[in-house]
């Protein structure tokens, strides 16, 4: 699943002639361009999806997204290690091979 998730800025550059900004997204940092909101200052919320910032949020908007992303897991989802989802996902498959290997020898 790709969402559309708030963050926060807290730094602003400039990489290869492109408006980027560093964000805190509930305690997951991600570089993020800035050119559709390119007033966006340190400070500012705004919505991103798949590494853009595309819409101004106020800040209690914000929190009360990412606290409703955290409750439902989405925040991990979306930037979760892929390597350990995969690990997961991978011994979730093995242990269902197994118990499925149990069944049959019954």
């Amino acid at each position: 699943m790709c969402l559309a998730v708030p963050g926060r800025v807290t730094e602003i550059g400039e990489r290869d002639g492109t408006r980027m900004a560093v964000m805190d997204f509930g305690g997951v940092v991600k570089d993020v361009c800035l050119e559709y909101l390119p007033d966006l200052q340190v400070g500012d919320y705004a919505i991103v999806h798949v590494g853009f910032a595309l819409q101004r949020l106020d800040e209690e908007s914000a929190r009360r997204t990412l606290e409703l992303f955290e409750e439902l897991g989405l925040l991990q989802e979306e930037f979760g290690d892929p390597w350990e989802a995969a690990r997961a996902a991978g011994a979730a498959g093995a242990a269902g091979a197994e118990r499925g290997a149990e069944e049959v020898g019954r």
